[in-house]
């Protein structure tokens, strides 16, 4: 895959980085990411993914741009405000990195028709405020073999992890919480939709190039109120209804009492 000199000099950071360099820098450029909800979540992850490089990527999210956004979805300006996120942030993304092809889709995302969307990406990436749709969304990544990056924040603190098949996101929340909160609700400090987004980038593009170890089986949760981080590991649930299980005797960690996401709240 041949790069223009303009492509060239855009990402020679990465090209002299071992860890990429010109075969992963042409990983990137093959790669088409979903993106589901173009929010506090998907909005800085989109932009970090477009500035790296991605060849395509595809921002899935029902809804517009509001006031109350632009605290956070730094992707948005005032002017934005009524018009439909995925077509916002697609002139944002391509006025960033016009070598990089965005399909904005707006559409509610849910278990009838994840399945033709998640099909034809290569990784996906989910940000959304609802545990029915993050639900069908690992759903569909599992029956379609496709890695899954999912992000949740909510008040101070975040969370990212990688999904490869077993163990599934379902088998970190096995069931909807009764006591699941929204940001609207409780608040959400703005700056932490840009660590989780950035860290959610970051870890597609590790798996997209192979670089490193990234956070499969893993949950790496941040603390913003005390500047702490720790990651802990997500076992294979054996009863799970999507995955079909893992190793006998090996259990999943509690389900997280984050908010799953911040798209419209």
């Amino acid at each position: 895959m041949e790069f223009s000199d303009a492509e060239v000099e855009r990402y020679a950071r990465h090209l002299v980085l071992r860890e990429v360099g010109g075969p992963g820098q042409q990983k990137l450029k093959a790669a088409h990411v979903l993106i589901i909800g173009a929010g506090g979540l998907g909005a800085p992850a989109a932009l970090y993914l477009a500035a790296a490089g991605v060849g395509q990527i595809t921002l899935v999210d029902p809804d517009a741009a509001d006031l109350s956004n632009l605290q956070r979805q730094v992707i948005y300006r005032p002017a934005d405000v009524g018009t439909p996120k995925v077509e916002a942030a697609a002139a944002q993304l391509s006025a960033l990195n016009p070598h990089v092809k965005i399909n904005p889709v707006r559409l509610a995302l849910d278990s009838a028709n994840a399945g033709p969307l998640i099909a034809g990406a290569d990784l996906v990436l989910d940000g959304t405020d609802d545990f029915a749709t993050r639900f069908a969304v690992n759903a569909a990544c599992v029956a379609h073999a496709k890695p899954l990056v999912s992000g949740a924040l909510g008040r101070w603190t975040g969370q990212v992890g990688v999904f490869k098949g077993q163990p599934c996101y379902q088998c970190l929340v096995p069931a909807i919480p009764p006591d699941a909160e929204t940001c609207a609700a409780v608040g959400v400090i703005g700056a932490l939709a840009g660590v989780i987004g950035a860290m959610m980038a970051l870890e597609a593009i590790k798996v997209i190039t192979g670089a490193g170890a990234a956070l499969e089986g893993r949950l790496l949760i941040y603390d913003g109120l005390a500047a702490e981080t720790r990651t802990v590991r997500i076992g294979a649930d054996p009863g799970c209804a999507v995955c079909g299980g893992g190793e006998v005797g090996v259990q999943p960690i509690a389900p997280s009492p984050l908010i799953p996401g911040d798209e419209r709240s």
